[in-house]
């Protein structure tokens, strides 16, 4: 019961509809909490929408990749922060109090970028709003679990999941309703603090969570949370398992040591749990070197690289991956249960190298078939208008839009279709004005193409590969494949891996695009989820069923890729079930 959160099963939903119904304090506890992944979708979501607009304002931006880069990831930045620090804000401040100062400083951080007047203003707001995050995506999930019923635990904290990708989805939305705004980009970023308000204000009305006060010896503080959560006639269970726990954890504190140096030498030299480690570190860091932030952080600078020049029309295509995203955590958690976390990561790893294969020949056929340069067009804007490289170039008769965009200038599209000769411009706000005055296209991220719609069907059907599997398995697994004593630290290690294996895609993406095309990059990525197919297959075992000492007793043993049956038998699964 103190093991920490599962997926939730058939059986767990309908349970979980009676309990909400007949307790409605329970939907509002972990829905308030919830709301933690809240803030960590819209986040992750909403500076996408924001960038486009964010270049417009600020010059040097629009000029330096590595600036859009660095405002992209240093919420990742935070982030890796706030999940380092979040374990001992848990453990010494409580579960409550650190979800309220993640509010309080995503708050601040969301004015900040509001308010920004310049670019290095808005990279400050981005580092407070992503340590708020960090703390947030470790400490919600763990206030549900500890503060829900053991036989709802695992539908409840499937709430934090889905907020998540809702929070995502609703960032499209209200990048779409701001891009006719004065102020587009500091409305979007702005309104990222109501519902850190709301949280706080919500937070205020709930208590601590149970098991942290009874640890802390406020025994009669944590019966009475438990009245209002448990039935009459299963608390005494409760409070007798969070006793047995609590010793249990207290004994082996005095055998492992209580510095985090100690415990890290104790995990490292038990073999169950660096078997643990390789298997979660593994899942966490594939889970972010498929790719999937990229298509979350720039889904609207991807689609514009597919042909789709239109900001509105990008962020409104945005607004399907991101709801196709949600779709894919609901079969999740109709899924992880009945087929297992293995064999889901495999499956929607293969799907994923298919999508992105696809993507790798979409974005190819798109930049070999780009509209050619009228060079008549090109040179009636003027010299001053006209792309420099283009008037040094010795043969611009081979010249096509790809390759006017490699030379950092812009393609103006012909006033007789979108996939006609075009000019090749310079790429400054003055000429972007004059191409629009003539009722013509301006191109900057990505050319005309006839078969950008395919790109994002294909993006669409990537997202639904990846959100059932690689998406939610990950952080299922990381919370049942490490021995009780050392969940925090090992906990902390992977979200730690995750984050920092999220800033390093997060802030090469622009830099990989414009160096190796687009297609380029998504057959990069496509290498890099079959490293991590085959990373899985030889490193995750099933853990499907089983019980924490039946895991650790699996990993103590040691782990064969090649046996597929779950280790658990008819005999155990019968034992354990009594």
């Amino acid at each position: 019961m103190e093991g920490g959160p599962e997926a939730a099963s058939k059986q767990e939903f309908t349970e979980f509809w009676k309990r909400a119904t007949s307790s409605p304090y329970i939907m509002r506890l972990a829905l308030s909490a919830g709301i933690g992944g809240l803030l960590f979708g819209y986040d992750t979501g909403v500076i996408s929408g924001a960038l486009l607009y964010i270049r417009e304002d600020f010059v040097e931006v629009d000029k330096k990749l590595w600036l859009q880069e660095v405002i992209v990831s240093m919420a990742v930045a935070g982030a890796i922060i706030g999940a380092a620090l979040g374990g001992w804000m848990n453990d010494m401040l409580g579960r409550k109090t650190s979800i309220l100062g993640a509010d309080i400083v995503f708050f601040l951080g969301a004015i900040v970028m509001a308010i920004a007047p310049a670019p290095w203003v808005l990279i400050v707001g981005r580092i407070l709003v992503g340590f708020g995050v960090g703390i947030a995506s470790m400490t919600s999930p763990l206030y549900i679990s500890e503060a829900s019923p053991a036989a709802i635990r695992g539908a409840l904290v499937c709430i934090n999941g889905l907020l998540i990708t809702f929070g995502q989805f609703l960032s499209y939305l209200i990048n779409l309703a701001f891009t006719k705004t004065p102020g587009t980009w500091r409305w979007m970023l702005g309104v990222a603090g109501l519902p850190a308000v709301v949280q706080f204000v919500l937070m205020l009305t709930l208590p601590e969570s149970p098991r942290w006060l009874y640890n802390q010896g406020k025994e009669n503080e944590s019966r009475k949370i438990l009245e209002k959560i448990y039935r009459a006639d299963e608390i005494e269970g409760e409070i007798k398992a969070m006793r047995e726990a609590v010793e249990q954890e207290k004994q082996e504190e005095g055998l492992i040591g209580q510095t985090l140096g100690e415990k890290m030498k104790a995990a490292f030299s038990n073999v169950a749990v660096r078997r643990g480690l390789y298997a979660g570190v593994t899942a966490q860091v594939a889970q972010q070197f498929v790719g999937i932030n990229t298509v979350m952080y720039y889904s609207t600078t991807i689609v514009q690289f597919a042909g789709i020049a239109s900001k509105s029309t990008a962020l409104a295509l945005s607004l399907v991956t991101s709801g196709l995203n949600a779709v894919g955590s609901i079969l999740s958690m109709l899924c992880i249960d009945k087929y297992g976390r293995r064999k889901l990561m495999l499956l929607s790893l293969i799907a994923i190298i298919v999508c992105l294969l696809t993507l790798t020949g979409v974005f190819y056929q798109a930049a070999t078939t780009a509209p050619p340069i009228d060079n008549v067009d090109t040179l009636s804007f003027g010299a001053n208008a006209t792309c420099q490289a283009y008037l040094d170039a010795p043969n611009v008769s081979s010249w096509n839009c790809m390759k006017c965009l490699k030379a950092e200038c812009a393609f103006c599209a012909s006033t007789g279709g979108n996939h006609l000769p075009g000019a090749c411009l310079a790429e400054t706000k003055e000429v972007r004005v004059v191409c629009g005055e003539q009722k013509r296209v301006w191109f900057s991220d990505g050319c005309p193409s006839k078969i950008g719609v395919l790109a994002v069907i294909v993006l669409g059907l990537y997202i639904l590969a990846y959100s059932p599997g690689m998406g939610s398995v990950p952080w299922v697994l990381n919370s049942e494949i490490y021995p009780l004593r050392f969940r925090g630290i090992c906990g902390g290690i992977a979200a730690v891996s995750n984050w920092c294996a999220n800033l390093i895609v997060s802030l090469t993406f622009l830099s990989l695009i414009h160096a190796l095309g687009a297609a380029g990059t998504f057959l990069l990525f496509a290498g890099f989820s079959t490293i991590g197919l085959v990373a899985i297959y030889l490193l995750v075992p099933e853990t499907k069923g089983l019980q924490f000492e039946e895991v650790e007793k699996l990993l103590q043993k040691g782990f064969n890729p090649c046996d597929c049956t779950n280790p658990k038998t008819d005999e155990e699964k019968a034992s354990s079930s009594k």
